[in-house]
């Protein structure tokens, strides 16, 4: 069925979420499909504003914490739930009304472990260890790379990133014949790198601090900083 029959029977949505059009499934109480429509992102929203509050299901993908929240503003119970649980529920090949149908049936299900919807404060305390993250990721790059260069030239520093950082400007200040002029520059350069990513990393980790204590929520979604 393409069109809604009436907006009253629907009593369960599954949304299966895309980057610009959403695949949208309703069942009344009796499971029956009411429902089956493509939405675009700007449509989602809008159309859910006139329906009475029923229960929605998403996985939790990009973008569904965002609409979530929107969703439950407007009366809705929406529920998130990892896509691994919500998948086995799909019924032949997959396409995305049958994802859509999937999460419609899934979200029923009374041993259905589902995701807590983040906030906004939340999500930027994710975002700030995503992004942490990779830099540390650069980091541990460049320090290896700097431990190859020298190696390769007969200058061994002890395993551990206090060491290196200790001993690194010693080595660069002295002039032997060991590291030439162009290594000199390559390794100074890379030990600037370094330094502008330790203030990076240092920002962000009391950023993730300051957010994690104003907001005792967030605390447990926060590893242990490196």
């Amino acid at each position: 069925m393409s069109q809604q029959s009436n907006s009253c029977a629907i009593a369960v949505i599954g949304i299966d979420i895309g980057k610009n059009s959403f695949h949208v499934v309703g069942h009344d109480q009796r499971g029956a499909i009411v429902l089956r429509q493509k939405w675009s992102r700007g449509q989602v929203e809008a159309r859910l504003a006139n329906q009475p509050p029923c229960l929605i299901g998403m996985e939790a993908c990009v973008g569904a914490h965002h609409l979530s929240r929107k969703l439950q503003l407007l009366g809705h119970n929406a529920r998130l739930m990892p896509a691994k649980y919500a998948r086995p529920y799909s019924k032949g090949r997959k396409n995305d009304f049958r994802d859509a149908e999937a999460i419609a049936d899934a979200v029923q299900r009374p041993t259905m472990k589902f995701v807590a919807t983040k906030t906004a404060d939340q999500l930027d305390l994710q975002a700030l260890h995503r992004v942490r993250e990779r830099l540390v990721s650069q980091r541990t790059g460049i320090i290896n790379q700097i431990r190859a260069f020298l190696l390769e030239r007969g200058v061994a520093v002890r395993q551990g990133l206090r060491f290196l950082r200790a001993e690194l400007p010693g080595i660069l200040a002295t002039q032997t014949d060991v590291l030439s002029p162009r290594m000199l520059r390559i390794l100074e350069d890379l030990s600037a790198d370094w330094r502008h990513l330790d203030a990076r990393i240092e920002g962000l980790s009391g950023e993730i601090e300051t957010l994690a204590y104003q907001d005792q929520h967030c605390e447990r979604l926060s590893p242990g900083l490196v």
